[in-house]
């Protein structure tokens, strides 16, 4: 044992030895890498995956103005299916939770949460190696600044997909939030003129297919289940579930309410409309008084320096030759 550790002394003390184990170790990692990725390659050009992707985006399709982001999910499941089952964490919790946010967020395919912790683990892997070829190109760069940068690359490779998926999710949300009054007062319409509510869920889905597309294909979501068999509450249900949106949970609760006890489905809309007008009132008068408060942090930083300069500054400046010249 102690010559052992004698061997090993010897050659962390030789310069030449550890360059030696530093390129072993670098040329294993690369080599590990290149054949991970030429397995995802290859499963990705396999003609069976080929074939289920084909069917999949076909199917896909059918949804106006979702049929190229879907094909293009189908393929990212594709592409990532082989290593992402290794990846996906195990506590059913951390997973809930996550794929929440995915739905949230738009990313309803069965493979998108391996897809989430695929990508995170293929950026936080690609990032510092990519960081570590370019630093090869500067060698006046110091070890502590490379190693900062790609400590920084694998931070910024774990967290990435999340930024993302919070961004999407974010920007989802307001185009649906957007839409929900104008859907709100098409419903009205349509239940008042004699519309079943299945029936004027599909009119409403047809009226803001090109207005509101994300909204649409909800609501086009809800119609499907509905005509396949599904119950109207469980569909409305899933509908808010999928939103994650208080406005479109409390519409999906009075609906329900509504179907249950069985009372007028365009009174109970009327009233939910006018209460969700007062509601944006509210929030517009809300927004209005925060203005003010929100303006002083511009107005100190960028207005009144410039007011300053030009209402005090002439001053200044003859202040200055009048002393200058005693």
């Amino acid at each position: 044992m102690e010559s052992l550790l004698a061997y090993v002394a010897s050659w962390i003390d030789d310069p030449s030895s550890m360059r030696v184990v530093v390129i072993a170790l670098v040329s294993v990692t690369v080599f590990v890498f290149g054949l991970g990725l030429s397995y995802i390659l290859v499963s990705a050009s396999d003609p069976v995956r080929r074939r289920l992707r084909a069917a999949r985006g076909d199917n896909l399709s059918d949804f106006d103005g979702a049929a190229d982001e879907n094909i293009r999910y189908v393929k990212i499941d594709t592409i990532f299916g082989p290593v992402s089952k290794y990846l996906v964490p195990t506590e059913e919790l951390e997973r809930s939770k996550t794929t929440r946010r995915l739905v949230h967020a738009g990313f309803r395919s069965p493979n998108a949460l391996s897809n989430f912790y695929s990508a995170r683990a293929i950026l936080a892997v690609a990032l510092p190696m990519l960081v570590m070829l370019v630093s090869s190109w500067f060698p006046d760069v110091t070890d502590n600044t490379i190693m900062m940068y790609t400590l920084g690359a694998i931070y910024i490779g774990f967290i990435g997909p999340s930024y993302y998926v919070d961004r999407q999710l974010s920007k989802r949300q307001r185009a649906l939030r957007n839409g929900f009054p104008d859907a709100l007062d098409l419903m009205v319409v349509c239940v008042e003129s004699g519309l079943g509510l299945a029936q004027a869920i599909q009119r409403v889905s047809e009226e803001l297919a090109v207005s509101h597309p994300e909204l649409a294909t909800e609501l086009a979501l809800v119609n499907a289940e509905i005509r396949v068999g599904v119950e109207n509450t469980v569909a409305l249900r899933n509908f808010a579930e999928r939103t994650g949106l208080e406005d479109i949970r409390g519409l999906v609760s009075l609906l329900v309410q509504t179907i249950r006890f069985g009372t007028g489905i365009a009174d109970a809309l009327r009233i939910y409309a006018e209460e969700f007008r007062d509601k944006r009132m509210q929030a517009a008068e809300e927004a209005a008084a925060k203005m003010g408060t929100k303006m002083i942090f511009p107005l100190v930083f960028f207005m009144f320096p410039g007011f300053f300069v030009v209402a005090v500054g002439p001053a200044v400046i003859k202040l200055i030759e009048a002393f200058s010249n005693l």
